[in-house]
C-alpha cells in the first residue's frame, strides 16, 4: 500500500520539527522528573534451558527473569525515536541543536525549582509541601545525573547515526537506527545508573556494586527492546514523511 506523504512547504516543515523537537523535550523533562522515585515490575519471563548461559545470573532467579526499571525510563526511548527521526530529515546540525536545547531546558527546570524551593512558604496554603520537597530532592539529583548521561548518549547517538548513514549512502535505515541507538543506550544506561548510586538517590537495598549492574543491565535490556520495536515505527514515519529529507547523504545540513 502506497503511504501518502505529507505537503513539503515552509509552514509544514517547520510544523514538523516543532512537533519533534517538543516531543523530544516532553518526554525527556518527564522521564527527569519521575526518574528514580519508583521502580516499576514490568513482567517475569520464565527461561528456557538454552537461555540460562546467556543471561547473567545477577539478573535472574533461576529461571526467572524479572524486568523492573526505573518509572522514568519509560519516556527515554521516544528521545531517541525523535532525535534519529529528526537526524534521517532535517541533518545532524539540527538534531544536536536540539540535544542542546534539551540539554538547556532541563537546566532552566532546575532553576525554576530551585527558586521555588528557596523561597518562603506560606503557612496554612500550601496544601503539598512535603511532596513538594521530596520531589525537589530526588528531581535534582536525577535530572543532574541524567543530563550528563543524556549529553553523552544523546551526542553520540546523532554522530554514530550520521556515520552509519555516509557508510551505506543513504540505505538500510534499520541498520542506523539501531547501531546508533544500542551503543549509545548502554552509554546511557551506564552513566545514569551508576552516578544515582554513587550520589544515594537510588533506593535503600540498592547497596552494592552487583545491584548497580542489575539495574544498568535491565535499563539497557528495556531500551534494547524498545530500539527494535521502534525500527518499524521509524520506517514508517520517514516513508510517510520522506520528501522533507534536507540531508539525503548525511551532510552538515
Amino acid at each position: 500500500m502506497k503511504i501518502s506523504r505529507l505537503p513539503n512547504n515552509p509552514y509544514t516543515r517547520d510544523a514538523l520539527f516543532l512537533a519533534l523537537s517538543s516531543l523530544f523535550i516532553t518526554a525527556l523533562i518527564v522521564g527527569n522528573l519521575i526518574g528514580t522515585t519508583k521502580f516499576i515490575h514490568l513482567f517475569n519471563l520464565n527461561l528456557p534451558e538454552w537461555l540460562l548461559p546467556f543471561v547473567p545470573a545477577l539478573v535472574r532467579d533461576g529461571n526467572i527473569y524479572s524486568m523492573i526499571v526505573p518509572a522514568g525510563l519509560i519516556a527515554f526511548p521516544v528521545t531517541f525515536l525523535a532525535t534519529d527521526l529528526i537526524s534521517e530529515l532535517f541533518g545532524r546540525k539540527k538534531a544536536q541543536l536540539v540535544v542542546w536545547i534539551g540539554f538547556s531546558v532541563n537546566i532552566f527546570m532546575i532553576l525554576l525549582m530551585t527558586l521555588n524551593y528557596y523561597l518562603p512558604n506560606a503557612d496554612g496554603v500550601s496544601a503539598g509541601l512535603h511532596l513538594f520537597d521530596g520531589v525537589y530532592g530526588y528531581m535534582v539529583g536525577n535530572t543532574l545525573a541524567s543530563m550528563f548521561a543524556y549529553l553523552t548518549a544523546q551526542t553520540i547517538d546523532v554522530r554514530l547515526f550520521h556515520f552509519w548513514k555516509k557508510k551505506t549512502r543513504g540505505k538500510h535505515l534499520w541498520l542506523r537506527n539501531n547501531a546508533s541507538t544500542m551503543v549509545s543506550q548502554l552509554v546511557d544506561s551506564t552513566a545514569i545508573i551508576t552516578i544515582l548510586y554513587i550520589s544515594g538517590n537510588l533506593g535503600d537495598s540498592i547497596t552494592g556494586f552487583s545491584a548497580v549492574i542489575i539495574l544498568i543491565i535491565n535499563s539497557y535490556l528495556f531500551k534494547f527492546f524498545a530500539a527494535l520495536i521502534d525500527t518499524p515505527i521509524i520506517y514508517i514515519l520517514v516513508g510517510w514523511l520522506k520528501n522533507f529529507d534536507e540531508d539525503p547523504l548525511g551532510g552538515e545540513s
